[in-house]
């Protein structure tokens, strides 16, 4: 009687840690965490952004509506992080953390919002949607970005270029469209800087 008890016990112990185990394990996140850097000329440039796939939907004009701004990305917002000053459509920016939205239209351009505050995505969400009026207060710049039609990209992408390490160009790419910006690191006023140092 004694060992049943003693062999109940540990079956049970052991049935407990493996149901905790398996209770740890989570499934792959629909719209997984993703980042890209790159240094172009003195300033280096970083994205953290969730990256939901297409999954047979159509994306622009339906799940993310034209003339409604949108976190350009999913789950939380879309940080893009500056190590220098920088200008971005003739504003210039002091190093630091912006947060991408973007407002997507049917025809012409569509616009790039980097907001100075980086706060959560939430924080301007209002009846359901995101409150354009309210990012465009706190945007620290605006671009108008004509979107690129190509071939499909599955997974929301963003990728920095360095074509001339001097001026990158930002693009987020996802189903059949791009759309891009370009951020001036100011990388000549900062040699002109250095060289006057000595």
């Amino acid at each position: 009687m004694k060992n049943t008890k003693s062999l109940l016990l540990a079956f049970a112990l052991v049935l407990t840690s493996t149901f905790a185990a398996f209770a740890q394990l989570q499934a792959p996140s629909p719209s997984p965490a993703a980042s890209v850097s790159q240094v172009v000329g003195f300033t280096k440039i970083s994205i953290d952004y969730s990256s939901p796939g297409v999954k047979g939907r159509t994306i622009f004009g339906d799940l993310q509506k034209y003339g409604e701004t949108w976190r350009a990305g999913a789950n939380g917002q879309t940080i893009i992080e500056f190590s220098t000053g920088v200008s971005v459509g003739g504003k210039n920016l002091p190093a630091g953390k912006y947060s991408i939205f973007i407002t997507p239209a049917a025809s012409g351009e569509w616009t790039i919002h980097l907001n100075k505050k980086a706060e959560s995505v939430y924080a301007y969400t209002k009846d359901g949607k995101i409150d354009e009026t309210a990012v465009a207060a706190d945007d620290a710049a605006s671009v108008k970005a004509t979107p690129k039609m190509g071939e499909n990209t599955e997974r929301l992408t963003y990728t920095i270029s360095a074509d001339n390490n001097k001026i990158a160009t930002v693009t987020m790419a996802w189903e059949k469209v791009k759309v891009s910006f370009q951020v001036d690191t100011q990388a000549d006023q900062r040699l002109e800087q250095l060289k006057s140092q000595f």
